[in-house]
């Protein structure tokens, strides 16, 4: 049977095709991406390791991988524009590959177009992910949600910590929603600066955004980008609501929140 590479610029919602493929995705190799891509069935996945970053959160969806039997590996940030699929085909580098793509001849140095064609062999299928706990939490009236397609139109106005990259395919994800402030993950900010993209984008429809050092914050965790984050980036708009480069996410975000009237409790 022949295996299919396909190419998306992100994982969080893939089409049926997916299922038996080896997928190169425009996501980071966090947990979260890596549970949706085997969630959708893919025989293998190779996802961008977002700078690698705090707890090497980038990367930690690897092992996650391999407790399901999935092959997965990640390109150098500095290789590939994050949230570009395309690019990450066309110039990405593997920095990171878990056992069992590495079983399959995958090893760090090598184009993403040469790991995908070994991991065409790789196992499969695999285990089906257990059941994930909530991906939004409300804390202080802040919402954070671990990846930026989870915002709904209740968002708009609000505070919103994401735990996405700031690529363009965040910018989006999110403006639609019209939050008053979006907090994102630089992913190492990496090749043309593709982890903060979406910030000038939303600049030019007045929508405050932030990017904080993946350093700092687990990427693919809201909650950690609006608790430990130091801002990396910041649009024009977010600029003249107080944000900073070097500053706390949390900080900015509480001092906007009290003068909003946005201190409450509930579910998001």
């Amino acid at each position: 049977m022949s295996v299919s590479t396909l190419v998306f610029d992100s994982v969080t919602k893939l089409p049926p095709e997916a299922d038996g493929a080896v997928v190169i995705g425009g996501s980071h190799a966090a947990v979260y991406a890596a549970r949706m891509s085997a969630k959708f069935g893919c025989r293998a996945a190779i996802h961008h390791d977002a700078g690698i970053g705090k707890d090497e959160a980038g990367i930690g969806g690897l092992a996650y991988a391999d407790t399901l039997g999935m092959a997965m590996a990640a390109v150098a940030t500095a290789s590939a524009r994050i949230g570009d699929g395309a690019d990450l085909h066309a110039r990405g580098i593997i920095s990171r590959a878990n056992a069992l793509a590495v079983s399959c001849g995958v090893v760090p140095g090598m184009s993403a177009q040469q790991a995908a064609e070994l991991l065409k062999k790789a196992p499969w299928p695999h285990t089906v992910p257990p059941a994930k706990g909530e991906s939004r939490h409300s804390i202080d009236g802040i919402v954070c949600a671990d990846s930026a397609t989870l915002l709904v139109p209740a968002d708009r106005g609000r505070i919103v910590a994401t735990g996405s990259h700031g690529a363009l395919n965040s910018y989006k994800a999110t403006a639609p929603f019209r939050p008053m402030l979006l907090m994102f993950n630089d992913a190492g900010f990496g090749a043309d600066r593709g982890g903060v993209l979406a910030l000038a984008e939303l600049d030019k429809e007045d929508i405050a955004a932030i990017a904080v050092a993946a350093q700092s914050a687990r990427i693919g965790d809201g909650r950690s980008t609006f608790q430990d984050g130091t801002i990396s980036d910041a649009n024009a708009t977010a600029y003249r609501l107080g944000a900073r480069v070097g500053g706390s996410a949390l900080a900015l975000a509480r001092a906007l929140a009290e003068k909003a009237g946005q201190h409450r409790t509930g579910d998001v």
